[in-house]
């Protein structure tokens, strides 16, 4: 086994992003037309919510994804409020999730009022495990009269499942989704890192009754702010788009709003933004693909592991992550390369540590505890 001296890794780093004093984890890149299409819409002054933008947007995330219908959202945690709310979620249902997730996850489910439930991931896939997940729900749940499946311990019902794509990584969605057709939980993805992700042949974020995806500043294609939902359900799709622009009735100057709607679609001028970058989406992908394959052949056989992506994925490596021997090595490894100029960051903090959740019910969450405690993610921006 070679070994690799944290210097060697901020060499290597420097050599993939040449001439650059400090290298950041993930800047935006705007190399296409989004100067022009941001002109345009300046100059139609369709600047909100409505314009040719945003149905272009939605038509371009359609063929992007595979999906039947997208509905653009303001950013990616909003969209996944509405999704959890599509999902009929109501307050004190439970909401299968990760420990291991970016905050936004658990905050789109506390929004209704539901509690997570947090399931532990595979290393490899970095994503919800679908054998703890169903460990989990034979040991703890059972499906009543009704056809909904309750938390025999605590007795809420358990009426949706959150698995995010870790990322860019796919999880074993497809298991995922079987368990959760099983168990009647409805199956809501959190795409919002895997953007250009496919697991078995089929992107991200389609198989279950709906999935949402993220456009923030540091993501693989990026509006300043953004997010979507997709599914192949009319209905959903409906709904969706009504819910999101203030459940107003459609109507020529009437304002009338049949129900609690929610201010959350994207507006023109992010929707420019982001056309111009989805154009750029295969170019961007690929060439993430090759800083990883390069981070691959550096970190081979050697006593610094990189996080590759699962079998039967193509992932988009929005963020690539290595795997130290131990938290002391970990944080040793995040000093040194900050203090060189090299942006590092760790994954994290679990979401069960946190005050806002330590009462919430969950697995041994063992790959997640040790996931916590060695991983780091390094810069992975697209090169110019």
């Amino acid at each position: 086994m070679k070994q690799v001296s944290f210097q060697n890794v901020v060499s290597h780093i420097q050599g993939q992003f040449s001439g650059k004093d400090f290298i950041p984890l993930h800047a935006p890149i705007f190399a296409g037309n989004e100067k022009k299409y941001l002109l345009d819409t300046i100059d139609s002054t369709f600047v909100s919510s409505v314009g040719a933008y945003v149905n272009k947007f939605e038509e371009m995330m359609c063929e992007v994804t595979g999906a039947k219908y997208s509905i653009a959202i303001v950013n990616g945690t909003n969209a996944l409020h509405i999704g959890l709310i599509l999902a009929d979620v109501n307050g004190n249902d439970e909401v299968l999730s990760q420990s291991l997730t970016f905050i936004a996850t658990c905050n789109a489910i506390s929004y209704i009022g539901a509690k997570p439930v947090f399931i532990d991931v595979d290393r490899d896939t970095l994503g919800m495990s679908p054998d703890s997940m169903s460990a989990y729900l034979d040991q703890n749940a059972e499906i009543r009269k009704d056809g909904y499946t309750y938390n025999s311990r605590s007795g809420r019902r358990i009426k949706a499942c959150v698995p995010m794509h870790t990322f860019g990584m796919p999880c074993r969605i497809d298991e995922i989704a079987e368990l959760c057709k099983k168990w009647n939980i409805t199956l809501v993805e959190d795409s919002a890192e895997s953007l250009g992700s496919y697991y078995k042949g089929k992107h991200t974020g389609i198989y279950g009754e709906l999935g949402i995806f993220s456009f923030n500043g540091n993501k693989t294609v990026t509006c300043g702010g953004g997010g979507a939902i997709v599914t192949n359900n009319s209905a959903i799709a409906k709904r969706a788009k009504h819910l999101t622009t203030q459940a107003k009735v459609p109507h020529p100057w009437a304002f009338t709003h049949d129900e609690i709607g929610y201010n959350y679609r994207m507006p023109n001028l992010n929707a420019a933004l982001a056309c111009a970058q989805l154009e750029q989406l295969a170019s961007f992908v690929e060439n993430k693909r090759e800083l990883a394959e390069n981070y691959s052949s550096f970190f081979k056989d050697s006593n610094i592991e990189f996080v590759n992506e699962p079998v039967n994925s193509r992932a988009n490596f929005w963020l690539n992550a290595i795997i130290l021997k131990d938290k002391s090595e970990r944080d040793d490894f995040l000093k040194f390369t900050n203090d060189n100029g090299v942006m590092t960051r760790p994954v994290w903090d679990l979401m069960h540590t946190l005050p806002m959740f330590m009462s919430a019910d969950h697995d041994s969450l063992s790959n997640s505890l040790w996931l916590a405690d060695r991983l780091v993610n390094i810069p992975s921006s697209v090169r110019l």
